[in-house]
């Protein structure tokens, strides 16, 4: 608890101010609810001059002392205001020590005012409380939402093939669970503590042995809790866990939904997310019953207490003061609330705790590929790309094995093979998405794990396979290849991959929306506009990932000749499958099981009667 607690103050920090006067008002308000029981008491025993005693006349003579010495200080600085609160002191110090009550209707109605001014007082504390601490604490949760969401986007591809999108929204959403708890859980804790301990002052004031009776069982009071809690941490984590499941369970269905509709498995998805919404309603349940459960049985321990209280009247303390003991009933059945609520406190921090455990696990996995301390400049433009001696593997499976290519500057290579092979993978350690086991990558004799990953991929333009376009307008979708590029770029770099006249067919033409992952664009236009949104970025690297494989031939073509223009002056790596688009390529390299197996021009490879005359001859035979 400590850990997260030290966790929280970090976040809340910066909003210290507010966060301290919101504390300030929450003991303020503790203290003012117990005030507007003396207050009550108060106007009771002057209203009812036959419940005067002489413990109450100590108090008001202490109090009209106090009364009087404050009206001294602000003579010297107002004596209008000074006269006035003078006369009014001295009106209830007459009505106080009157046997007959108050005196006329106008000194009643301001004696019987003052219930609801310490009323109005402890609204507007209470507000103040509740307020400036649900300030401070939504923003703290609003920069620890922002952090983990920092944290996550910077860690490395081999984090997210670890860890599935439904779980990292799940933990995502754990922080939503601190806001709910902590907008309840931070008012309560710093207001009902100093209710309690001026209630008890208060008791034990008017009724020492009253007090001690009836505050006997309150210790019994921490039974439930202590019971209760490890059955809220277990199924606290037990939410989370089956929160998580539901969250991979809905991105899994919804972003697979083709698949799903097209072998009938609607049925089959409903039923295993019934399942588990069955298992996530039985942790909350569990919740409910032990955050419920302890309150009833304080308030019998409560009324036990009331019990013994009256046997303690009735047997010992013969005919008490009516004031006192009204003063002392209403203590002790007001002190029961706040118990109430700090015993429910205790339940959400064991919440809180173990929804934030899964937030704070991520903020403190470390990044397995770190920035350099003092990262080296880097110019790709006219520099050289080599590949020495790399070593790569996905968790036990070697995809590249002593990997040694040269691609000299403005050259195309192209990287050809069968699936799995490693081709892929080549271009993800050029980008550093991966850092190899063995070997190294330079570039212009630079090794890229020297430079920031900021600046490596600003020297690198990718058009991949699976078209990455998000739900937004057509021109912000291209316009990420430039941020800040202009409407005519954009247009231009748009024509370029012949993305335009399909653009201006749309009804809102580039302010089109197109969706999630584009799925109002067919496939062939999703490409185009990847392809556009590279050519805005104009890059001195290309890296072309199967580029143009979700085109017709028509379009391929046309795109083709734009991309071979786009290409010129560039160094360009690409990966392919259809060996049509690689052949004017200045160097093929053919790849199997993470080695170069062959290498060179189409013409000399085909030549060659190897393994590229084979892929060609399978693509290109003729029935």
């Amino acid at each position: 608890m400590d850990n997260f607690l030290g966790h929280l103050r970090c976040f809340a920090w910066p909003y210290r101010g507010r966060m301290a006067l919101g504390v300030a008002c929450g003991v303020l308000a503790g203290f003012a609810e117990p005030l507007l029981l003396l207050t009550i008491v108060m106007v009771f025993k002057v209203v009812f001059p036959y419940a005067q005693d002489t413990a109450l006349e100590q108090q008001l003579t202490r109090f009209f002392a106090f009364a009087q010495n404050v009206v001294g200080h602000v003579k010297g600085w107002w004596p209008a205001l000074a006269g006035w609160l003078q006369a009014m002191v001295q009106s209830l110090q007459t009505w106080s020590t009157s046997r007959t009550g108050p005196g006329s209707t106008g000194g009643l109605i301001l004696l019987v005012g003052a219930i609801p001014a310490v009323m109005l007082v402890r609204g507007v504390l209470t507000y103040l409380n509740s307020y400036l601490i649900n300030w401070a604490a939504a923003r703290a949760v609003s920069d620890l939402r922002t952090r983990l969401f920092t944290h996550l986007i910077h860690q490395p591809m081999s984090f997210f093939t670890s860890h599935s999108t439904g779980e990292l929204i799940s933990r995502a959403g754990d922080i939503s669970v601190l806001h709910t708890i902590f907008s309840v859980a931070l008012p309560v804790i710093t207001k009902e503590p100093f209710t309690v301990v001026t209630y008890v002052f208060v008791l034990f004031s008017l009724q020492p042995g009253l007090s001690l009776v009836a505050l006997l069982g309150l210790p019994l009071c921490l039974v439930p809790v202590v019971v209760y809690a490890g059955k809220i941490r277990k199924s606290s984590a037990g939410i989370q866990n089956q929160y998580a499941e539901l969250s991979q369970l809905m991105h899994e269905s919804f972003s697979g939904n083709r698949i799903i509709k097209a072998y009938n498995m609607e049925s089959a998805m409903v039923d295993l997310f019934r399942q588990a919404t069955r298992k996530f309603i039985s942790h909350c349940m569990r919740v409910v019953r032990s955050l419920e459960i302890p309150g009833p049985m304080i308030e019998v321990v409560g009324a036990l207490g009331v019990a013994g209280m009256f046997i303690f009247v009735a047997r010992v303390e013969k005919n008490p003061n009516p004031a006192n003991f009204l003063g002392f009933v209403i203590s002790l059945i007001g002190l029961y609330r706040p118990l109430k609520s700090l015993t429910r406190l205790h339940g959400q921090f064991v919440q809180a705790k173990s929804a934030s455990a899964r937030v704070f696990q991520l903020l403190a996995t470390s990044n397995t590929m770190p920035e350099p301390a003092q990262p080296k400049p880097i110019q790709a433009a006219g520099a050289e790309i080599r590949f020495e001696n790399l070593q790569f593997a996905y968790a036990d499976k070697v995809v590249l094995r002593d990997f040694n290519l040269t691609v000299a500057p403005g050259q195309m290579v192209a990287l050809v093979g069968t699936s799995g092979s490693g081709k892929t993978t080549v271009a993800n350690l050029l980008l550093r998405f991966y850092d190899p086991q063995q070997g190294r990558i330079l570039i212009g004799g630079t090794d890229i794990r020297e430079v920031s990953a900021r600046d490596l991929r600003g020297q690198i333009a990718l058009v991949s396979q699976e078209t990455i376009l998000f739900n937004e307008t057509i021109s912000y979708n291209i316009g990420l290849g430039r941020p800040g590029a202009s409407r005519e770029e954009i247009e231009a770099a748009a024509k370029h991959a012949l993305a335009h006249e399909f653009i201006l067919n749309k009804e809102a033409r580039y302010e089109t929306v197109i969706g999630e992952r584009g799925g109002s664009l067919s496939g062939g236009q999703r490409q185009r506009l990847a392809i556009a949104r590279a050519i805005l970025k104009n890059a001195p690297i290309l890296i072309l990932d199967e580029a143009t494989s979700m085109l017709d031939t028509e379009s391929e073509r046309a795109v083709q000749a734009a991309l071979e223009d786009l290409m010129t002056g560039r160094t360009t790596i690409c990966i392919a499958h259809r060996l049509s688009t690689i052949q004017k390529a200045d160097v093929i390299v053919v790849m199997s099981e993470g080695r170069i197996i062959e290498m060179g021009r189409h013409a000399d490879l085909i030549q060659q009667n190897g393994s590229y005359r084979k892929l060609h001859d399978l693509q290109f035979q003729t029935a």
